[in-house]
């Protein structure tokens, strides 16, 4: 189903790009004591969770995964804010760090990536296991929405959650790498991509990547956009053919049909991250899918109220629609 979103945004910050930065600047004081955990993979990595707190074992409250943006952690400020406003409510949250998104540096060669599942399905079932008597619910912010997407397409009833949402989702990879390399886009491009070239050249101290995929530190600071990027480290070091293989095959839009679990996917028309060809018709989706779009609300912004009291929407709507399903 697709439907159109109640939201309004806030009459000083309709344009898409102020949406989008206005919660960094609004939430940037917004203070979390967490609690961390590590846990240990099957392949000897390990994954940094963040708790608002680490619930007892059969605990039957609600229990929240957030699953994060690109180069996000729990300091970002829609992972921040969601956190609070579960925790307001009494419910247990926890957001999974993706592989080298902690403070601290991963031991595998390899990252994460848009459509890498294993870790995210790994940790569900560790949550199952541990947490038997919680209904396990789970909300993903772009990158972390596709990835959860594409799990609940690919896995369908094999995943232990009630309900999911995913925000602002990137469901055809490579419109949405173009598009960040295009006009003002090109901003956020140069932002997360320093970020990410950061990374990867600290984990040059670990790892030969010329010996592994012939990639070299000067290769990695010459590189100039996302589609160089992933042509150069993470289709080679994932097994991807190149970009484009690892685009076509990771891109959640096409996994849409097989959810079999309620799944609420939170679109805006004016994503800068994005254009409106990844939108999915309505036959792309299954039964349990509903599609909300709206006509702004940039890219993780969704920012409505008043000058003198903004209000963060997605805060108020994810915990309706999780509530709605329990």
């Amino acid at each position: 189903m697709i439907k159109t979103s109640d939201f309004q945004p806030a009459i000083f910050a309709a344009n898409r790009h102020i949406q989008t930065f206005l919660p960094i600047l609004l939430r940037s004081n917004s203070a979390i004591h967490g609690i961390y955990q590590q846990i240990t993979l099957p392949d000897g990595d390990f994954l940094d969770l963040a708790w608002n707190k680490i619930p007892a074992r059969m605990d039957s409250k609600p229990l929240v995964v957030i699953f994060h943006g690109l180069e996000g952690s729990i300091n970002s400020p829609y992972a921040k804010g969601m956190m609070l406003a579960l925790d307001k409510l009494g419910w247990n949250v926890v957001l999974m760090h993706f592989r080298n998104c902690s403070d601290r540096v991963n031991l595998a060669a390899r990252t994460y990536h848009s459509g890498e599942t294993e870790d995210a399905s790994y940790f569900l079932g560790w949550l199952r296991e541990f947490y038997p008597q919680s209904p396990l619910l789970a909300v993903g912010y772009s990158l972390g929405g596709n990835m959860l997407l594409k799990l609940l397409g690919d896995k369908k009833t094999d995943v232990p959650l009630h309900a999911a949402v995913a925000v602002s989702v990137p469901l055809l990879l490579n419109v949405c790498a173009d598009q960040m390399g295009s006009g003002f886009s090109k901003v956020y491009q140069h932002y997360l991509l320093q970020k990410m070239k950061r990374k990867l050249i600290s984990k040059f101290q670990q790892h030969d990547y010329q010996g592994l995929i012939g990639l070299s530190q000067k290769d990695v600071q010459g590189i100039k956009d996302f589609w160089e990027f992933d042509n150069a480290f993470t289709a080679p070091i994932n097994g991807f053919d190149g970009a484009q293989d690892y685009y076509m095959k990771s891109s959640s839009r096409q996994y849409l049909g097989g959810i079999q679990i309620p799944t609420l996917i939170i679109q805006s028309m004016d994503d800068p991250f994005m254009t409106p060809e990844v939108i999915p018709h309505e036959n792309e989706l299954s039964d349990s899918v509903c599609l909300e779009l709206s006509q702004q609300g940039g890219h993780v912004g969704f920012v409505s109220g008043q000058l003198w009291k903004p209000r963060f929407w997605l805060e108020q709507r994810i915990p309706e629609y999780f509530s709605s399903i329990l």
